[in-house]
């Protein structure tokens, strides 16, 4: 069962810097992040990369959270982490053409 008391205590710590505070939070969410990305296997990408981009949307969803909205982590995660992933997938699948051209 969800927590909320403990999440946003976990939440405030990593908040003001506390690195073993926002590790538990990145371990407790990684199957979150692995559910994401796997739509976007398939097409090319490392499944390390895809995953790491996922990481990086949860970072900055637990840096960006605000507790006293009343939702849960992973409510405000979800879009957070699906933007980085989908901007890493754009980035790399993008042609570049010369300005030359």
């Amino acid at each position: 069962m969800w927590d909320s008391k403990r999440t946003s205590e976990l939440i405030l710590l990593a908040q003001g810097g506390d690195v073993q505070s926002r590790e538990q939070l990145l371990s407790e969410n990684v199957p979150l992040v692995k559910s994401l990305i796997k739509k976007f296997l398939g097409r090319g990408l490392d499944y390390d990369d895809l995953f790491q981009t996922g990481m990086i949307g949860l970072i900055k969803a637990i840096d960006g959270f605000d507790v006293s909205k009343g939702v849960r982590l992973s409510t405000y995660a979800v879009p957070l982490i699906l933007g980085e992933v989908k901007k890493f997938v754009r980035d790399y699948n993008s042609v570049k053409i010369p300005r030359s051209i």
